[in-house]
């Protein structure tokens, strides 16, 4: 009787691979997209029917003279596939980017990640039809073969997302599943001769292979000589890009913070305006922070005397904030974890509190809604005042109106500050909500002729003075109420999203991101 224990590794293996390959699919196009919902969606998509079409195929090849040799080619081919993503994702996504987001997103997971898919699916009927003695068995087989495949997914699941990617960086992930698929398929090309000595010792091949893909040298295949740090958080992909005189924070491929090299000023038009509500404010105070970014809002208010706590959920982020933008570790208490937990642990009243936590493709929605502002507004001040800053399309976007009627059911006045020009043009919103009046004396925004001879100086007086004068209560009628229960900002957020990374695109060149 044939040992079919071999049978079983193999299809652990490929089980285990392609759950590997739908979550680091999000890391293979998350810095040119964005991590968002129509993402995952699309990686679901094509990994679900990569899968039935490999179903299909897979059962009927097996009813044709199954053999080992046939089922160690299939494994092969994924594996040399896969490991050509690698070199194939920047080609991919230069010829998709014409077809929108939703599009682009689709087309580049299908091309890179549907043939791969496909061939794993189609292990499992041909294991099934390889490892049945007989009709009165084939239940149990399949039972038993699906089960060992479903079990290697659930383990690839955690381990991919737990610690593979934020430990090995996704190249060599890629890298290391591609050598497991092939070690596996020689597993199964040795099977086939039926020698259980071979076989015995082709076991280790996997184990040896993939801890020599795993230690490639490929994690900077493609990388531009700009990119100053690069690291796979359990959160997102960070990137710090110096470009020209600038240096940029880059999350998940959005913008966070930009920043001249040589000072740390920011060079970000909306952290410029940011500084505006310390004026509703007699003296410094008590400050809060949700989402620390590059550090430079928080590091505005330090140097004007406020006590600043920041919330930061990844470490990475605040690490970096303080090796590449000058955060300085005494400056601001960094918390790290979920802006909404630290809300609902902390007991401590704020005058000011500052959300800064929302990318172009990702609107964090647990913290934009009803429930989340009735939070912020219990942890301040009874003169409090709150600061959001969101990127729209335009100064009246959909997402402006709404948060700007969600706040208006915990705070009396909301105020919106816009920053770009024309007012149909993409950019920043600062919306300013408050039980209090929210006045001030343009004259404390400074004098922009007396700032001329200081270029950083007479920056930051020309955008505030610009928000300010140009300041507006959003028209909130017939928009919905953004509750925890009902909430769409993802879907607004994906014209945002592709709109802004456009931009950046034609600008620095698209091939900065596309890695």
């Amino acid at each position: 009787m044939r040992n079919h224990f071999p049978l079983y590794v193999i299809v652990f293996v490929s089980g285990a691979v392609v759950l590997a390959i739908e979550i680091v699919g999000t890391r293979v196009l998350g810095p040119f997209y964005g991590v968002s919902l129509f993402l995952w969606s699309a990686l679901i998509t094509v990994t679900l029917a990569a899968l039935s079409v490999g179903y299909a195929i897979g059962g009927r090849w097996a009813d044709r003279n199954p053999r080992y040799s046939r089922l160690g080619l299939v494994l092969a081919v994924a594996g040399v596939w896969l490991l050509l993503t690698i070199w194939l994702k920047r080609p991919v996504l230069k010829a998709v980017e014409p077809l929108g987001l939703r599009g682009a997103v689709l087309a580049a997971s299908m091309l890179l990640f549907f043939p791969p898919l496909t061939l794993l699916g189609m292990v499992s009927p041909y294991a099934i039809r390889l490892r049945a003695e007989n009709l009165g068995e084939v239940g149990k087989t399949a039972g038993n073969i699906y089960a060992v495949s479903t079990v290697a997914s659930v383990v690839a699941a955690l381990g991919t997302g737990f610690f593979l990617i934020p430990y090995m960086g996704v190249n060599r992930l890629i890298a290391m599943c591609a050598a497991a698929l092939i070690a596996v398929a020689l597993v199964a090309f040795r099977s086939e001769r039926e020698r259980p000595a071979a076989v015995a010792v082709s076991l280790l091949i996997p184990a040896v292979l993939a801890s020599l893909g795993a230690a490639a040298p490929i994690e900077r295949v493609g990388y531009s000589d700009a990119l100053a740090f690069h690291a796979q958080s359990p959160y997102a992909d960070i990137r710090v890009l110096d470009w020209e005189d600038r240096r940029m924070l880059l999350i998940d491929g959005g913008t966070h913070t930009i920043v001249d090299r040589l000072t740390f000023n920011t060079v970000f038009s909306y952290a410029m305006v940011m500084d505006i509500p310390a004026h509703f404010f007699d003296a410094p105070g008590d400050m809060l922070l949700i989402g620390l970014g590059g550090g430079t809002v928080a590091r505005d208010y330090y140097r004007r005397g406020w006590r600043v706590d920041a919330v930061e959920i990844d470490r990475v982020v605040a690490k970096v904030a303080q090796d590449y933008f000058g955060t300085e570790p005494d400056s601001v208490a960094i918390h790290i974890m979920d802006g909404r937990e630290f809300l609902i642990g902390s007991d401590r009243k704020f005058d000011l509190v500052v959300m800064d936590a929302f990318g172009s493709s990702s609107i964090p929605f647990h913290l934009v809604t009803r429930e989340a502002f009735g939070l912020v507004k219990s942890r301040m001040a009874d003169d409090g005042v709150l600061a959001i800053n969101i990127e729209t399309r335009e100064w009246n976007d959909i997402l402006t109106r709404s948060l700007a009627a969600t706040l208006h059911t915990q705070f009396r006045r909301v105020v919106a500050l816009p920053i770009a020009e024309p007012p149909n043009t993409l950019g920043n919103v600062v919306l300013l909500a408050s039980n209090r009046d929210l006045l001030l004396d343009e004259e404390v925004l400074g004098d922009p002729r007396s700032a001329l001879p200081y270029p950083y100086l007479h920056s930051r007086v020309v955008e505030r003075r610009h928000a300010w004068a140009n300041q507006f209560e959003p028209n909130i009628a017939g928009v919905p109420v953004l509750t925890d229960d009902r909430n769409p900002v993802d879907l607004w957020a994906e014209a945002i999203n592709w709109t802004a990374r456009r931009n950046m695109h034609d600008e620095t060149g698209w091939d900065r991101f596309a890695w």
